[in-house]
């Protein structure tokens, strides 16, 4: 391996202590480093992305911080189809695999070829909305965890029909709808009561957000489905606006008549792993509990 990019969080790394550490060890075994900091403006930047010319050939990325990094990394490297290893700077770290106890010896099996690479499914969220001026517009956006979509403004009620491969699936009355790969599984999802799935499997998770009823659970899709989410009027004909988020940073606002298409995107994620540890060896690890 001859180049690595090192894509650092600033805020989990504010002195760079990690940085100019993963830097001396590997120009130490003759690799060549670039190194991206994500700071305040680049992480609430829409349209930040590692260029090729910005990578300088990388073969592949070392990520400083926690997920949320790891995901605003894999965000903007979409494009290299490189792999990515994340170190944890963070708390509790699904994505990052690197302990800093042990970071050099990684970062050795890594230069000795002792790792694998696993691909991980993304999300395409296709909008159309209509402007001002009466034109209409269409946006997408990636997501490796998941989109979400919620209330904005005050503290009212979403009513929001879901169809599915355009057939009508059910009307929700609920604070929002989270849509997950499995991947995206161990975060918001979990949170709101979803179930956790094997972050190889090819599937999209619907968990609701507090849903306004007794009866209405998570439903897993195969990863071959179309969400499809029309916004419609409110009660009484009030028009709604909501927020859409692609893991929770790529963020619009919809408004009714909006619509949000959401499937498998053809794009994947790569992650550079060292061990084969089973999905449940890293849930008993993570949350501290038999399962």
């Amino acid at each position: 391996m001859k180049q690595i990019l090192i894509y650092t969080n600033a805020h989990k790394d504010p002195k760079l202590a990690v940085t100019e550490r993963v830097e001396e060890y590997l120009h130490f075994r003759g690799v060549k480093t670039t190194v991206c900091i994500s700071d305040k403006k680049r992480a609430e930047s829409m349209s930040a992305e590692i260029t090729a010319e910005e990578a300088c050939g990388a073969e592949m990325i070392i990520v400083l911080g926690g997920d949320g990094t790891v995901l605003k990394a894999a965000r903007e490297a979409r494009k290299l189809e490189i792999p990515i290893a994340g170190v944890n700077l963070g708390k509790v770290g699904y994505l990052t695999e690197i302990e800093p106890s042990r970071l050099e010896d990684s970062l050795s099996r890594f230069l000795d070829g002792d790792f694998f690479v696993e691909s991980r499914m993304m999300l395409q969220g296709v909008i159309l909305q209509t402007e001002k001026n009466g034109m209409p517009v269409t946006r997408q956006s990636l997501a490796l965890n998941d989109v979400v979509i919620s209330r904005y403004g005050g503290i009212r009620i979403m009513k929001l029909p879901i169809y599915v491969d355009g057939l009508f699936l059910h009307e929700y009355h609920a604070d929002g709808i989270i849509l997950t790969t499995p991947t995206g599984s161990t975060g918001y999802n979990l949170s709101a009561g979803g179930p956790l799935v094997e972050p190889g499997a090819r599937s999209i998770t619907l968990t609701p957000v507090c849903p306004h009823t007794l009866n209405q659970r998570s439903i897993v899709f195969s990863g071959d489905n179309r969400i499809e989410l029309p916004i419609p009027e409110g009660a009484e004909h009030e028009a709604q606006t909501m927020e859409l988020s692609f893991d929770g940073s790529d963020r619009y606002i919809l408004h009714s008549g909006d619509q949000v298409t959401v499937g498998r995107s053809e794009e994947v994620t790569l992650f550079a792993k060292l061990e084969h540890t089973s999905f449940l060896d890293t849930l008993h690890k993570k949350l501290g509990e038999n399962l």
